[in-house]
């Protein structure tokens, strides 16, 4: 009897339809995911004059970001670890890589839902209008911050091997970038002070402050400065560091 190997292309077409079966299946949080940047938003509608669109729509996708990479991909991948469909997977005519690819690119669907989700939000509930090279820019921007959200989840899942500790370590990091980086980032630009100016600083070249620049620079793309390119280069230094942690330190088994 011969047997018949699928080409890698197949092999990633099939990967990829049971890997947007699974998200489909799994809408219930792809809501939640939605809902929370969306939410924010609309609640932020009164800072828009005084901190300006730019700001709060950057804000909110980051959080959306924040969501996907931490709260989504790193507990999905350590909750199918532990259930041994990597193991499964491996035995399969098909290529850790080709595994990996499909799950990001499902990653990838996801944080272009969320920031479409929030710039259709913004432009009907609190009016922020921007440029379409504005959006397109904060979208290549959404996409190398997601990058980023994604190589601290891949981290994440990396170093932790139990799902329970994974989706505790998310919720902790999650908590934290979102309550410091948010309250952060509004002394700093708004001058309000809530967390003093040292802390506005230090959440300025945190993971979230650069991406929350870089996205809010791309709306604006008029505002690039040195900064901006710091910021874009910081991501993706970041992106890179977390993604080799990541990859160096992840198991497919969930077993010692």
């Amino acid at each position: 009897m011969q047997t018949i190997i699928p080409s890698d292309l197949n092999a990633l077409k099939s990967l990829l339809t049971a890997d947007f079966t699974a998200q489909w299946r799994n809408r219930r949080s792809v809501v939640l995911l939605l809902l929370v940047p969306v939410i924010i938003l609309i609640s932020w509608k009164g800072l828009v004059d005084k901190l300006g669109g730019a700001f709060v729509l950057s804000n909110c996708i980051t959080i959306g970001l924040n969501a996907i990479g931490l709260m989504g991909y790193s507990n999905a991948i350590a909750r199918d670890r532990d259930k041994g469909i990597f193991q499964r997977l491996r035995v399969a005519p098909v290529s850790a890589r080709n595994i990996m690819i499909s799950r990001l690119l499902v990653q990838l669907a996801m944080i272009l839902l969320v920031t479409m989700a929030v710039f259709i939000a913004g432009y009907y509930a609190d009016g922020i209008s921007m440029s379409l090279t504005g959006y397109a820019v904060a979208l290549l921007m959404s996409i190398a911050g997601g990058a980023l959200y994604l190589g601290l989840g891949q981290a994440i899942v990396g170093l932790i091997k139990n799902p329970e500790s994974v989706n505790a370590a998310t919720r902790l990091v999650y908590f934290v970038f979102i309550m410091v980086g948010m309250f952060g980032e509004l002394g700093n630009a708004g001058d309000i002070g809530m967390l003093g100016d040292q802390i506005g600083k230090i959440v300025k070249w945190s993971p979230y402050g650069v991406v929350r620049h870089i996205v809010s620079t791309g709306l604006e793309p008029a505002t690039w400065s040195s900064d901006t390119t710091i910021s874009l280069l910081l991501t993706i230094g970041y992106a890179i560091v977390f993604a080799a942690v990541g990859i160096k330190k992840f198991k497919w088994s969930s077993s010692r």
